[in-house]
This record gives C-alpha cells, structure tokens and sequence, in this order.
C-alpha cells in the first residue's frame, strides 16, 4: 500500500512537472515586416513613402530613357563615322550615368532612412508591442519571435505564427 502511494504521489509530480514545462516553452513568432507592410498600408505616412517612391523611380526611368536616346545618337553618329558628334555624346552618356549613379544612391538611401523612421515610430511599434503582448499573455506563449530577424529559426510549425491574429487585432482595434 504504501508503494501505491508513492508511485501515486510521483505519477502526479510528474504529471504537473511536465504541464508547468509544456506551458514554460510554448513559443510564437511573428512576421514583423508583414505586419508592418499590411497594417500601415493605409496610413498617410505609407501613402506619402509611396509616392515619393514612385517619383523616384519615374526619374529614374527618364533619366535612364535619355541615356538610351543618346546611346541611339550615338550608334547614329558610328554610322555616318561622325568622330566630333560621337565624342560629344560619348562625353554626355558618361556623365549622365554618372548623375543617374549618384542620383540612385542618394534617393535609395533617403527612401531606406524614410521607411526605416516609418516602420519604428513610437506610436506604431508600441501599438504592434502591445497587440503582440496581449495575444502572447491570452494564448499562453512564453515568448514570440520575430520570425525574419531571427537567425536561429530554421523552421517553425505555422499553428506557432501569430501574424494573422496580430493583424486581425490590429485592425479590429483600428476601426474602434
């Protein structure tokens, strides 16, 4: 009888040990790039980085557009063996890819910062914290994490993501 009992009282220690542990290590993660892309899709401060984006690249692709020009007034120029006007508009191909070079690097950078400074704002990562907390809190996560900036997560079940449910919150809560 008293066997019974110990075996009894260890089963139980066992069986509470292994829920306590079950519970400790439940993880989430969580796409933070689609939150943030999906969420604030519709915001006036996304609205304005898209357009500046799109009139970045149209500049880019007239810039782009007269060089192809002046590379055709170029090949003209080989045809009719014009050496002056062909050394000319050599002279103007280099330096306007040059202008477009610099032109691309310094706007991609400005748009990198823009987007950066967008997507860690105050206000947005500390609504996006709080989403994250409370979904963790109520379904029992012991911690989330992000699941591009993470470099330790080479696979992860998708019943683990909760990137669908911090949107859904976000959103219902948004509309309030």
């Amino acid at each position: 009888m008293n066997r019974k009992v110990v075996f009894f009282l260890l089963l139980n220690v066992i069986c509470v040990g292994f829920a306590f542990s079950q519970q400790i290590t439940r993880i989430a993660v969580i796409d933070l790039p689609r939150v943030y892309t999906t969420f604030f899709r519709d915001s006036r401060a996304v609205r304005e980085f898209e357009e500046r984006a799109t009139r970045v690249q149209n500049d880019i692709d007239r810039m782009t557009k007269e060089i192809q020009d002046l590379r055709s007034r170029h090949a003209d120029a080989i045809s009719r063996d014009d050496q002056s006007e062909m050394i000319r508009i050599e002279a103007q191909i280099n330096r306007r890819t040059e202008n477009l070079r610099e032109f691309y690097q310094a706007r991609m950078a400005e748009l990198e910062r823009q987007k950066s400074n967008l997507m860690q704002s105050d206000s947005f990562l500390r609504q996006v914290h709080d989403e994250i907390r409370f979904i963790a809190e109520s379904e029992g996560y012991s911690a989330v994490f992000d699941l591009k900036n993470t470099p330790g997560i080479i696979w992860h079940s998708p019943s683990v993501d909760i990137t669908d449910k911090v949107l859904q919150s976000l959103n219902t809560r948004s509309r309030n």
